[in-house]
């Protein structure tokens, strides 16, 4: 998938603090005699059970192995082993962090390292691990049993929180109707492409805002070719494309879902049996209307060579006047567009479809990552208990009072904590609260974070443009408005397959991802011809495609 540079990305996410509450991880739990407090039950109530949030008393140790990323710091004075987190860990539930080993870098380089200890079954009580290597500790019998465990010990705003997707994520861990891990959940909504126009040009020329794919088409040809930027010249394009294809910014797959086709998502056939969408119809058709806008030049013609950083420079250059793209994307690289061109304007709008019927906005599957416990672990409840010390305190308590440790200031601290994750409804919380702030006039109910946004907002109708950003993702018309319409008119498009990747993904998935990006950029730039779509589709079935879905469908069965 096309990303922002990692330092943009960084740039970004301190701009939009809201996002930055939600990266980690947590410890997990070890030999020890020791045992949760346990709560006095109501009367009339049966016996209590071991708390959730309660304290081992005496405390217990836990291992682990994790990774860090390049950018993770600790204030001066800390550690791995003793941070903001490991302090929590101890002081609120009696855990005791030891590590085993973790690895700053690269996260392959981590994995790499992993898979040397799983095979040797030199395994910490708490393993941060990729899908595959799930699997594979799943099929050893190497990992703990965790469906009692969270059943008893997870807390009701956990529960919840994990079950939001449908219970996919949870779903995604379990094998023979065991729960082998812990999915480190993610906000899959916030993965929604949106379209984007340039309505500064669309006054200019006089005309109507999208709503249907011919509308997209139309404004296409007149960003093109109407000179929107009143230069006199013909260097402006209609729609932006990358030679990723795929991506936050710029991305084709909201212009896929506008004619009902989709990029890399397992849907249901008539019989009920999944299919790969990059093989069926629509995506011909789809790719038939780019060749198309890339033949009337309204797509650059060097497209095939640009990454999202040139595109981007293209944009806040304003040679661009529309792109497909995920809700951050006015803070980079509109942003930067703003500060050039303080009267350059951009809106979001719902996917236009290419008939009557709404278009789904297709969203990947946000699950990357799982916690997983060694089996024969003391204590496997404290993974769990880590689980809710941060899903809590992160996303379920009141703004805390207490004075920050000026030490901090400008720590990522939320990367120390060892599991992790945040509900699918993180960020959309911050756009209904501000929202409704906004409206009410009374900033008084915010948490610190929504507060900034609110600030940022109130600061841009006052005349900073610096904070236009905020203003166009959680503002009342905002890039958030859209994604609460998908989710109120169930216009959310997730894969039917969200399971470990199966043994031909892992031999024949590369070489199937590259056929798809090679064949389909020829097609667009009309290097090829659009029957060549036909060709692609026999020669993805024999290179891998057919073994992968079958046993996509094998997998569907045992569901």
């Amino acid at each position: 998938m096309n990303k922002i540079q990692p330092a943009k990305w960084l740039a970004v996410t301190m701009m939009m603090a809201s996002v930055l509450a939600a990266c980690s991880k947590a410890p997990g739990d070890t030999a020890s005699s020791a045992k949760p407090n346990t709560s006095s039950p109501p009367a009339g109530t049966a016996s209590a059970q071991p708390a959730p949030t309660g304290k081992y008393d005496p405390p217990i140790v836990v291992t682990d192995i994790r990774p860090y990323d390049d950018n993770t710091k600790f204030a001066p004075g800390d550690s791995s082993d003793n941070n903001l987190w490991s302090k929590k860990y101890e002081e609120k539930l009696g855990i005791k962090i030891k590590y085993l080993w973790t690895l700053q870098g690269p996260i392959d380089q981590y994995y790499q390292k992993l898979n040397v200890a799983i095979a040797s079954n030199d395994l910490a009580d708490i393993v941060t691990v990729n899908a595959q290597q799930l699997k594979q500790l799943a099929e050893a019998g190497q990992i703990a049993d965790l469906t009692s465990v969270f059943d008893k010990y997870a807390t009701p705003f956990v529960k919840k929180t994990m079950n939001e997707d449908g219970g996919t994520a949870l779903k995604s861990a379990t094998f023979g109707g065991k729960l082998l891990a812990i999915p480190r959940i993610g906000s899959d909504i916030d993965e929604v492409p949106m379209l984007w126009v340039r309505t500064d040009w669309l006054k200019k020329l006089n005309l109507p805002e999208p709503k249907t794919m011919a509308d997209v088409l139309a404004i296409s040809e007149a960003f093109t070719n109407k000179n929107p930027d009143g230069d006199g010249k013909a260097d402006t394009f209609g729609l932006a494309l990358s030679k990723d294809l795929n991506g936050g910014f710029p991305g084709f797959e909201g212009f896929l879902n506008g004619y009902h086709a989709y990029y890399n998502v397992w849907l249901k056939d008539a019989s009920g049996k999944l299919v790969n969408s990059n093989i069926q119809p629509e995506m011909k058709t789809a790719l038939g209307e780019l060749q198309k806008l890339y033949k009337a030049k309204q797509i650059d013609k060097e497209f095939g060579t640009k990454d999202g950083a040139k595109i981007a420079e293209m944009v806040t250059s304003g040679k661009i006047g529309m792109y497909y793209g995920l809700y951050w994307t006015p803070a980079w690289p509109l942003q930067d567009g703003k500060n050039l061109d303080p009267n350059m304007e951009w809106h979001a709008y719902p996917l236009p479809s290419v008939d009557g019927k709404p278009s789904d906005a297709q969203v990947p599957f946000s699950v990357a990552q799982y916690y997983v416990v060694r089996k024969n672990a003391e204590h496997p409840e404290a993974a769990v208990k880590m689980l809710n010390l941060w899903m809590e305190e992160s996303f379920n308590s009141p703004p805390s009072q207490e004075k920050p440790d000026p030490r901090q200031e400008g720590i990522e601290t939320f990367k120390h904590a060892i599991i992790a994750g945040e509900p699918i409804t993180k960020n959309m919380g911050v756009y209904t609260h501000v929202a409704a702030a906004l409206k009410a006039k009374d900033p008084s109910s915010l948490t610190p974070v929504e507060l900034g946004v609110y600030n940022d907002i109130m600061a841009y109708e006052k005349g900073d443009n610096k904070k236009w950003f905020n203003e166009n993702i959680y503002g009342l018309d905002g890039s958030f408005k859209i994604i609460d319409y998908y989710v109120k008119n169930n216009l959310i498009r997730r894969s039917e397959f969200f399971g470990s990747p199966t043994q031909a993904m892992g031999e024949k998935g590369s070489t199937l991802d590259t056929l798809l990006k090679e064949t389909f950029t020829k097609i667009i730039m009309g290097a090829a011809s659009i029957d060549e779509f036909d060709k692609f589709v026999e020669d993805w079935k024999k290179l891998g495609g057919d073994q992968i879905t079958k046993e996509v469908n094998e997998w569907k069965t045992k569901q």
